[in-house]
């Protein structure tokens, strides 16, 4: 009897990065097991490389985020790592990073673990990035495409250099997303592959067309040289061209996906099922039929987008850019409040006290918008607190607040209403921020006219892992 199919998921989160090995249940095509799985903090902020970026610049250090993959990959069990027959990667969308091709990493081979560390690399620019002003953005052309450019998309970073820092662009020839350039340095790829889950989060991509703006971007001077080439979600972007770690040279690699779209693989076990991720941000996903075709003219104050999914189907996707990071930015004004007051405190200190004080806090009529980031549909918009009291000022009760705007402001850009129109009949939720706030759990389960079950931090990583474990079924099957 042949061994059961063994394939390892990576995701490269904002501020972690996953793995996860996962196994095929014997008799049932379906059924998976996660053999082991691993969390590494990526802790990568970095200041910007130019200096024209401003303060609403976020970067990322690509070496550091590279270092908590190969911590991850050496915590995993050995033995698990010898039978992984596929690769899957996820990871955050709309960023980008570049790199020189033939010289973007180096490999250490001599050691008990060969991996690989970055080399003529720059920083990753992230999705919440917020160098392009709302005037920046609407001096660019008009994409064609369903889908409308914001701040932190690859391709409005890429105009934004452009213009700002063109000498900067001059280093490197090629581009893409921080999971894009990992199964580029895996493969060995002459030039990066991009699925058009990712080659949508960065703007101009048309997706029934499945090909970039071309004429657009290059009547603007945009160097579309720096465009990857566009390769199938699920489909195999090459063979690692070196051992790494346990898992042999030869190994087939997955196209990476979006972060999003795997987070909804591994969950979504009904077409009725929504999706609820909340992680550094927040995404509420339901899947629309088969043959759905969104209307190819961009909105850019619609709070709902149509996000590519497998084989050609969508995901209507309510994005907001407010959930763990505004716990964090709340935590971190305590942190310094404290400080200010001659007192020094740790930040996972405050982060347990004030969850345990909202948890014993079971309402209140504290109202916070939380906003700090503006959305992207809403970017100029800013959090405020209303409906304040003398005896509504509390830990517990600014907590609760905090907590439930966030789920509130969720619902203002994807009524509930829609989702029981569009026939979802339950809630699959997951995420880091969500896994460790019992109180967040409570407002989602509040919010909600749906059941709601609770997934696991490592969603995303699965869902990377079981595309890789469909495919090598279909093919067993074939």
């Amino acid at each position: 009897m042949a061994a059961p199919l063994v394939t390892l998921g990576i995701d490269l989160g904002t501020t972690s990065v996953k793995a996860a090995v996962v196994e095929a249940a014997p008799g049932d095509p379906s059924g998976f097991v996660v053999l082991a799985s691993c969390v590494r903090a990526a802790r990568a902020e970095a200041a910007a490389q130019s200096s024209a970026a401003g303060p609403q610049a976020r970067e990322q250090d690509v070496s550091r985020i590279i270092q908590a993959l190969n911590e991850c990959l050496a915590a995993l069990p050995r033995q698990q790592l010898r039978k992984v027959c596929g690769i899957g990667v996820s990871g955050q969308m709309h960023g980008v990073l570049f790199w020189k091709t033939g010289q973007g990493c180096e490999w250490t081979e001599g050691g008990a673990a060969p991996a690989f560390k970055p080399r003529a690399v720059s920083h990753l620019v992230t999705w919440q990035d917020g160098r392009c002003s709302s005037g920046f953005l609407t001096s660019l052309p008009q994409p064609e495409s369903h889908l409308s450019v914001a701040t932190g998309f690859g391709c409005a970073t890429i105009f934004w250099l452009l213009k700002n820092s063109p000498e900067f662009l001059t280093s490197y020839d090629a581009a893409g997303t921080i999971h894009d350039y990992v199964v580029a340095m895996l493969c060995g790829l002459p030039r990066p592959l991009m699925s058009d889950q990712n080659a949508a989060s960065w703007g101009y991509f048309n997706t029934q067309s499945q090909s970039w703006n071309l004429e657009i971007l290059t009547a603007s001077g945009f160097p579309i040289h720096l465009l990857p080439d566009i390769a199938e979600p699920a489909s195999v972007a090459g063979r690692t061209a070196h051992a790494w770690f346990e898992i042999p040279k030869g190994t087939p690699v997955g196209v990476a996906l979006g972060d999003l779209q795997a987070s909804v693989y591994s969950c979504m076990a009904q077409r009725t099922d929504a999706v609820l991720n909340i992680s550094t941000s927040v995404q509420l996903a339901a899947s629309m039929p088969s043959g759905f075709q969104p209307v190819q003219s961009p909105d850019p104050a619609a709070p709902v987008a149509y996000f590519p999914y497998f084989d050609r189907t969508y995901l209507a996707v309510a994005a907001s850019l407010n959930g763990g990071n505004v716990l964090a930015t709340f935590v971190q004004m305590l942190v310094q409040w404290m400080a200010d007051l001659g007192l020094e405190v740790e930040e996972s200190t405050v982060y347990s006290r004030m969850i345990q004080a909202a948890a014993e806090q079971k309402d209140t009529c504290l109202t916070i918008t939380p906003t700090v980031l503006g959305e992207r549909h809403l970017p100029d918009q800013l959090a405020s607190v209303t409906r304040i009291s003398s005896s509504d000022l509390s830990l517990g009760h600014v907590t609760r607040a905090l907590c439930r705007g966030i789920v509130q402001n969720l619902h203002s850009m994807l009524p509930f209403q829609q989702l029981r129109e569009w026939g979802v009949e339950r809630v699959v939720s997951s995420g880091s921020a969500l896994s460790r706030n019992k109180v967040l759990k409570q407002e989602v389960q509040r919010a909600f006219p749906f059941p709601v079950s609770f997934g696991q931090d490592v969603d995303a990583a699965v869902g990377a892992a079981l595309v890789m474990l469909q495919r090598n079924l279909n093919q067993e099957e074939s």
